[in-house]
């Protein structure tokens, strides 16, 4: 499948994300790399101070803009643009050890993986683990689907990953993560890495729903590799991968013991329970199947006989009973789910949504108002995590979905900005206790430094 082309709009270009559907990279092509190296330049002289001059920074994002991205955005890149000193780290794919004999495999069978990036210096027994995104499959047609690409087979994932973002080594554009320990974890079980099913065969075709057994595997070489000595560990996900973070945040802390400070952090991770605008709520019946398929209610501890199981995998419900203390990072206007959660296709025949879900300037006054409300959905459903005061929270106004893996989005001169901080400042602030965090943006379109996302084409279900 090829991913829907991105840009975004409000002063700033938007380095395409990983399409949080698919997880095809919408990366610009291997021809922006000359553009992307005159901007590393430019950072490099801005310095620090260059952070604050909004002038400067949007000159960066446009040009950026006109000489970086490719007219198709899902073409293969060569090179992300890294604000900082040097280009990315490409680090190289290991696959899982002994996989396959614990039946801790992907979807087809194949073992799994990550990119492992050593720390240095200071860092060198701190770690970071990022857990990759790409939403969910729902029943064996699109698990079969899945199969044939790097969400369910490792035979497809790529050799090498770029580290930026939250995984960069370059203390420009990572200040306080930088020299830790990085690792990748790749997503190949379709279910955030929750199922545990002990049959292969599922009407007569092979399928491992072993995201589970994924987890405790890869956690096995980690601690063997050194996380087990860590003095700091830091679990983070993007979008499934958020929802994968809230379910196993406090598994996380009891596997390092040892750490005197471990923390969560969930990327565009918190998806709401709410009706859409045909007034049906379309992703409890999704996570229902999700959780029926690959048995996943076993590992939500809380949920209760009255519930149904895809109640139980949202995160309002599982961060309940998180005692580790955990950052909420969210777009209150989070591009994915207005299509999928809000306005989904089939709750909309008459496609009044379509422009709206493309692009958040081309909404009318009346969807605006159901994007408003949308917005305070997210307030409620996470004010009682605001209370709790080892908690932080980072809810921008901008349209878009995961932010933390995006060199442009988490932290460089034309970064989002909450009260003049960046989402790595303030993570950081609070990952080290600097400050108590808990920032909530103004209302769309109060903030001038998002980056809003637009779409070429709708996305399309995994």
């Amino acid at each position: 499948m090829r991913a829907p082309t991105a840009r975004s709009t409000n002063h700033h270009s938007l380095l395409p994300f990983a399409d949080a559907t698919n997880n095809l990279p919408l990366m610009p092509s291997s021809s922006a790399a000359p553009a992307t190296h005159r901007l590393r330049l430019w950072w490099r002289r801005l310095g620090r101070r260059g952070a604050t001059a909004a002038s400067v920074a949007a000159l960066l994002a446009a040009a950026f803009f006109f000489l970086a991205l490719s007219p198709d955005a899902s073409a293969p890149a060569t090179s992300a643009p890294s604000y900082g000193h040097r280009l990315p780290a490409l680090v190289d794919l290991t696959l899982v050890d002994g996989a396959k004999e614990k039946g801790a495999v992907c979807l087809d069978g194949t073992p799994p993986g990550y990119h492992w990036l050593p720390g240095f210096g200071e860092g060198s027994d701190k770690w970071l683990l990022h857990l990759e995104g790409g939403s969910w499959c729902r029943n064996l047609t699109v698990c079969g689907q899945r199969k044939k690409t790097n969400l369910g087979s490792s035979d497809y994932m790529e050799r090498r990953a770029e580290f930026v973002g939250i995984l960069s080594d370059d203390e420009l554009q990572n200040p306080d993560f930088y020299n830790w320990n990085k690792v990748k974890v790749r997503y190949c079980d379709g279910a955030s890495f929750s199922g545990n099913v002990e049959d292969e065969f599922q009407d007569g075709t092979s399928f491992y729903f072993r995201g589970q057994r994924i987890w405790e595997a890869v956690m096995r070489e980690l601690l063997s590799k050194g996380l087990s000595r860590a003095k700091e560990a830091f679990l983070t996900g993007c979008s499934a991968g958020g929802l994968f973070t809230y379910i196993h945040c406090d598994d996380f802390r009891a596997l390092v013991p040892k750490a005197s400070t471990v923390k969560c952090l969930a990327d565009g991770g918190f998806f709401l329970d709410v009706e859409d605008i045909s007034g049906r709520r379309y992703m409890r019946s999704f996570y229902n199947d999700v959780a029926r398929l690959q048995d996943v209610r076993k590992n939500l501890i809380r949920c209760s006989s009255d519930m149904e199981p895809g109640q139980c995998f949202f995160p309002r419900e599982v961060a309940k009973g998180i005692s580790t203390p955990m950052f909420i990072l969210n777009p209150a206007y989070d591009v994915w789910q207005v299509e999928h959660v809000l306005s989904p296709e089939g709750s909309d025949p008459e496609r009044l949504w379509e422009n709206c879900r493309l692009d958040i300037t081309k909404c009318d006054a009346k969807q605006l108002e159901t994007l408003q409300g949308f917005r305070r959905e997210l307030l409620d459903a996470i004010s009682d995590f605001k209370k709790k005061k080892d908690w932080g929270m980072f809810i921008d106004s901008c349209y878009i979905h995961c932010q933390s893996m995006n060199p442009l989005t988490w932290h460089s001169p034309s970064a989002p900005r909450i009260n003049n901080k960046t989402i790595a400042e303030s993570v950081g602030d609070w990952f080290f206790n600097r400050r108590e965090v808990k920032e909530i943006d103004c209302e769309y379109p109060c903030n001038p430094t998002c980056h809003n996302t637009v779409l070429s084409r709708p996305y399309k279900e995994a």
